[in-house]
This record gives C-alpha cells, sequence and structure tokens, in this order.
C-alpha cells in the first residue's frame, strides 16, 4: 500500500468476493439520484396495480369471454400488460380491448389486487377516444346502446307505441343491418307508468323520519321499465321506518364503462355525485335496487374520476337488501312471514360477486316458510349489458349463458330471480321463465 492510498475514503472499496476490484468507485444511488421513469403515467396512477401481477393467469382463467372467444387474449394482457405497452410511443391499444364485456370477475379472480377492470376502462376510453372512428357504425351503435337513458326517457313518453315498434320484426331486422344491433332478442316493455311519474302522483314520501333516511337510486332500468321493483324498494324501507329521498338523477355509468365512453359517463357521474351528496349531507345513505348500479357508485366512479366528494359517495352507498341486513333484523321479520309455496331459480349477478352480494338471497330466504330459493351456480349469465345486444356477440353471450340455462332448467323451481336487469333479459331470453326481483318478493312477504 502507497501513502496515497486511503483506506478512509469512502469511495474506495476493497474486493469482494463479487468481483469488484479493488479501487472500484461505489456507484449505488445517492440521494440526489434522479431515477428515469420508464412509464410515463396517464391519467390514472395504475403503475403499483401493474407491478403487482406475477402472471399466475388466475384472471385470465375466471373470464367468460376468454372461455368461449379464442381470439380473445384475456383480461392479464388487456390489464397489466397492455398498460406497459401503451406507455410506449406510437403503441395502439389492441381492438380486443372492444371485446372485453366489464363483467369484472377478473377483479374478483385477482389473488395479489391488480385493478384489472379499471385498467381496462382507462384502455376502453383511450381506444374510443383515439383510435375508433366517429363515422363508424360501431361506434354509434355502442353510443346508442350506452346512453340507454335517453332513448328510454323518449320512448317512455309513448310507451306503448315504441313497444310495438321496437319489438316490430321488419324494424329489429333493420336495426341488425343498420346499425348491429341483434334481431335475436325482444326488447324489454317500457313500463306505461315510470317509477318516476308514480313517485309524483304518490306524493313522495309516505314516511318522514329524519333519523332514518335513504336517498334511493334507482337507476334507468327500474324508472322506465319495471317500475313495480322500485315501488318495492320504497315500501319495504318505509316498513322498517325508513323515509326515503328520490333525488334527481342521472345513468349510474355502467354501460358507458362497457363501451369507452367516458365522457358521457363523465357527465353524468358529476350531476350523480352533486345531488347524492346533498342528500348525505341530509342524513341519507345511497341505496340501489341494481348491483351494477350500486358497484358503479361504489367502485368505478373513485376509481376513474376526480369529482368532489366522490369518496363520500362511494363510502355511503350500499345495495338495498345489504342495506337491511346490516342495519334491520330483516331475518327476524322474515322467520314469521309465509309465502305460498314459490320456488325461485336464483343467479347471482356478476357485479353483486365484486361486491361480495352473490349469495344474500339465498341465505336471506332460506328459512322462510313457502319459499325455496335454489342458488343456479356462479357462471356469468353471458348479457354483460350491452355486450350480448350486438349482432358479433349475440352467440357467444349465449355460450357463455348455457351453464347458467342448464342449472334454471335443472331447478326445483321455475320461477327466475336476480338483482341484474340485464341479467333478468338474458335469463327470460334462455329459458322463458319469468324473472323476479328479491325485493319484490320481500315486498310480498312483510308488505302486502
Amino acid at each position: 500500500m502507497t501513502p496515497d492510498d486511503d483506506i478512509s475514503d469512502p469511495d474506495v472499496e476493497r474486493a469482494t468476493d463479487g468481483g469488484v476490484s479493488a479501487g472500484a468507485v461505489d456507484e449505488r444511488p445517492s440521494s440526489e439520484t434522479e431515477f428515469v421513469d420508464v412509464f410515463e403515467e396517464g391519467d390514472l396512477d395504475l403503475r403499483a396495480g401493474a407491478d403487482n401481477c406475477y402472471k399466475c393467469t388466475t384472471c385470465d382463467m375466471s373470464c367468460p369471454v376468454a372461455e368461449v372467444d379464442e381470439e380473445f387474449p384475456g383480461p392479464k394482457f388487456q390489464g397489466p400488460e397492455q398498460w406497459r405497452l401503451k406507455r410506449k410511443e406510437d403503441e395502439d391499444i389492441d381492438d380486443s380491448i372492444m371485446s372485453c364485456s366489464n363483467c369484472m370477475r377478473c377483479d374478483s379472480a385477482c389473488p395479489s389486487g391488480v385493478p384489472l377492470s379499471q385498467m381496462h376502462n382507462e384502455a376502453r376510453g383511450e381506444y374510443v377516444d383515439e383510435q375508433m372512428s366517429t363515422l363508424s357504425t360501431e361506434y354509434w351503435r355502442n353510443r346508442i346502446l350506452s346512453n340507454y337513458r335517453t332513448s328510454a326517457a323518449i320512448a317512455s313518453k309513448v310507451p306503448r307505441l315504441a313497444n310495438w315498434a321496437m319489438n316490430f320484426g321488419p324494424a329489429r331486422w333493420l336495426m341488425e343491418r343498420t346499425l348491429g344491433v341483434t334481431k335475436e332478442r325482444e326488447f324489454p316493455d317500457f313500463a306505461t307508468e315510470t317509477f318516476r311519474e308514480w313517485w309524483t302522483e304518490r306524493g313522495g314520501a309516505a314516511v318522514e323520519n329524519p333519523d332514518k333516511r335513504v336517498a334511493y337510486f334507482h337507476g334507468c332500468y327500474s324508472n322506465y321499465n319495471t317500475p313495480e321493483v322500485a315501488k318495492s324498494m320504497v315500501r319495504v324501507f318505509e316498513q322498517f321506518g325508513y323515509e326515503v329521498m328520490v333525488p334527481p338523477q342521472g345513468c349510474s355509468g355502467t354501460p358507458m364503462f362497457a363501451n369507452g365512453m367516458l365522457d358521457d359517463a363523465r357527465r353524468h357521474a358529476e350531476t350523480n355525485v352533486a345531488e347524492l351528496a346533498a342528500a348525505i349531507d341530509d342524513g341519507a345513505d345511497i341505496v340501489a335496487s341494481c348491483t351494477s348500479c350500486s358497484l358503479s357508485l361504489r367502485q368505478e366512479y373513485p376509481e376513474l374520476f376526480d369529482i368532489d366528494r366522490i369518496e363520500d359517495v362511494a363510502e355511503n352507498t350500499f345495495e338495498a337488501m345489504e342495506y337491511l341486513r346490516i342495519y334491520e333484523d330483516i331475518e327476524g321479520e322474515l322467520a314469521d312471514a309465509e309465502l305460498g309455496g314459490e320456488a325461485f331459480a336464483y343467479h347471482g349477478p356478476c357485479h353483486a360477486r365484486n361486491q361480495g352480494l352473490h349469495r344474500q338471497a339465498v341465505e336471506l330466504f332460506d328459512d322462510v316458510d313457502g319459499v325455496l330459493v335454489e342458488d343456479v351456480g356462479d357462471s356469468c349469465s353471458g348479457i354483460s349489458g350491452t355486450y350480448g345486444w350486438k349482432e358479433e356477440k349475440y352467440e357467444k353471450s349465449m355460450t357463455i349463458g348455457e351453464e347458467m340455462f342448464e342449472h334454471m332448467d335443472h331447478a326445483e323451481g321455475d320461477v327466475g330471480m336476480t338483482e341484474c336487469p340485464t341479467c333478468a333479459m338474458q335469463m327470460e331470453h334462455g329459458t322463458g321463465y319469468e324473472i323476479r326481483h328479491p325485493l319484490e318478493l320481500l315486498d310480498d312477504a312483510l308488505v302486502r
């Protein structure tokens, strides 16, 4: 060692088992080192979620679309892999993203918490905004299906004429040829009196109770097509002493998320958040009778939008039966109820599964005399909102639903039950069964 060798110099290292030669400079990063951001972020902070994926393919195994469509690459590619690809310059979103049905079963399946559906929603939105031609038939078909609330509001002004026209054979054929909306499905009837019309005619809430208030998010379908579900919800909650509020509201955005129409969804979300936050300030919790609506408010809104009070709305939203099971002794009330020997084939919607609610109807009615609610399995119904209404996806939706149809055929009852309106369409379409909502059964048992 020479006098110039200073073993105390922190920048000098001696030979190690790792092969660093004596005198090598330590290149470990200092506190002032600037790291390179390999994947630039978009509007959504998804880097951490993408890094959580360890490619186990559990999500792919749970995907009902991947099971029937050999060309669909599956949730793992559509989520973390495509997220990384689209961080690179000039890298387009793969058009297969439009084949994702947004059932969100991949979220439930993932063992490491990767926000798969959030990634899919962002990718769909980017694909529609930047790659899909606004002059294409697909774009306008998807936009019409996504904005069902707009067409339903128009049709409900002349419901009898609309019901005839929408199911007139040549009209359905024409819609398939021009827009790509399958002619194989019958359009649901529009009610002659919407729920909100009934609510106004009734004079609003029949119970005033500032200590027990709920704001009802009824959604589009219960307002325009199945107001009996919404009426049952009101009667059941009033039976438990709740003051029901029905604030102004838009669409939950669920069909818009599935079709990449995020700008449309945001406009509705801004209205919904403002109105529902005001109801929270008045002492109300938010309840929804559709599990897709409750999931949208609870999960997709805060994942996709930065709107004032959006977290308040998400944290105070419940599915209707879930809320009663938490805050009321509904099982005790049902213990004394008797119904007339009814048997139901129950399907738990995918969007109920994401909230841990896909067994609640079976559990709730298990001990009620005269009622049998039989779970028909955990398969997807296949319709996934607007997915099964598209001509090119109709056969796939029916193939996905085959397991559910078969289980329903072997169930003891010949009446179906579900909380999701589009699952109800698929169940009726595939089996011919009448379909009821669990809230209607609660209404029969506790109120009427």
